[in-house]
């Protein structure tokens, strides 16, 4: 399948490809990305969600007030949102050392991506889960239900569509960061524009890398769009 890729990539592209890149690394690059978009998600899902579920129950007029918690979270929260993503890729070297060894690859990337996009994931699910209708809430609490029948039968159902909408602004900006990542050689086609593109002046690169960053936002864009609207 690799190989066919390959092949179809580099008969489509052989009238303008000019450079000394190989179709065979880029494709190797577009593997990387998927790879730390993949993962990257996955674990910053499961982080935002804890993290928006927690901040939906502890909030003031929760189903479960508490304001230690809340109050303890939501700084922290805030402040890894607010560090722009070049600076945290930095600061958690220490951290990306410890985890897996070593500061640089795919795997390594995926460190700070996950600790960039899970605080922004949380924000994203907790705007939808707030949108549920109180009424529902009421409804289910009328009934007798727990606060983990609430949150998994009635408020996460109900705010389907806008969670995935969420969700795919959330990839969206994740591939973006991807590309970002390749700045201290974390791999992808970040890499690939940055050492390639730019500190060899392969023009051919650079417009090839844009060509695949557009194209896979507007899949997922599309992909997030249809699901949304699936009952």
């Amino acid at each position: 399948m690799r190989d066919l890729i390959v092949q179809w990539l580099t008969t489509i592209t052989a009238p303008f490809w000019k450079s000394s890149l190989s179709m065979d690394q880029f494709v190797t690059a577009l593997q990387e990305t998927f790879h730390m978009v993949f993962f990257a998600m996955l674990f910053g899902c499961i982080w935002g969600f804890i993290q928006a579920i927690i901040l939906l129950v502890t909030r003031p007029n929760g189903i479960l007030p508490n304001r230690v918690i809340y109050h303890a979270l939501n700084p922290i929260v805030n402040a890894l949102r607010s560090l722009p993503f070049i600076i945290l890729l930095i600061a958690v070297i220490p951290l990306t050392k410890f985890l897996v060894g070593t500061s640089i690859g795919t795997w390594a990337a995926i460190v700070p991506l996950t600790i960039y996009v899970g605080p922004y994931i949380g924000r994203l699910v907790e705007t939808s889960l707030l949108e549920v209708n109180e009424g529902i809430i009421e409804s289910a609490q009328a009934m007798g239900a727990t606060p983990m029948q609430i949150i998994f039968k009635f408020i996460l159902p109900e705010a389907r569509s806008s969670l995935i909408l969420n969700l795919t602004t959330a990839t969206i900006s994740l591939i973006g960061a991807t590309a970002m990542a390749g700045a201290v050689g974390a791999g992808g086609i970040g890499d690939l524009a940055i050492s390639y593109g730019y500190q060899r002046f392969d023009t051919s690169v650079v417009i090839m890398t844009v060509i695949v960053l557009l194209i896979l936002v507007q899949i997922v864009q599309s992909v997030g769009d249809w699901l949304s609207r699936l009952r």
